[in-house]
């Protein structure tokens, strides 16, 4: 799907999605990153919802954000709590859902200003 422009161009905005990965700003990316409005994609370390491990969680509370958007992939998956705790001890609130819900969430939230980490998981096919 591609979506239309907005008055945030200097932000990371996803431009498109689709089953197999992400456009931030026209850049297209296939692998699990974490993104953040003001700053570069980070690569994520996550080849699968089911690897996921509190370390990786501990990568996004290092970024503090207020909200994460964590995109599960093609299907909405919820995490288990204990694997969060290093974002909800900081009283950071944590959502779950498919990968293409989490874009379009990501995109108003970060419209809004809100400081949003958008974390998605893409899984090989």
């Amino acid at each position: 799907m591609k979506l239309h422009a907005t008055n945030t161009q200097q932000y990371q905005t996803v431009t498109a999605y689709d089953a197999l990965g992400v456009e931030l700003n026209a850049r297209r990316f296939q692998h699990s990153l974490i993104v953040l409005p003001e700053s570069a994609p980070m690569a994520w370390e996550v080849a699968s919802f089911d690897a996921l491990t509190t370390s990786h969680f501990e990568q996004i509370a290092a970024t503090e954000p207020d909200v994460v958007i964590l995109g599960t992939g093609n299907k909405q998956r919820f995490v288990h709590p204990k694997l969060i705790v290093a974002l909800t001890s900081q009283h950071k609130g944590v959502e779950c859902m498919d990968n293409q819900a989490a874009c379009r969430t990501y995109n108003i939230l970060m419209a809004e200003g809100r400081k949003v980490a958008l974390a998605l998981i893409m899984e090989a096919a």
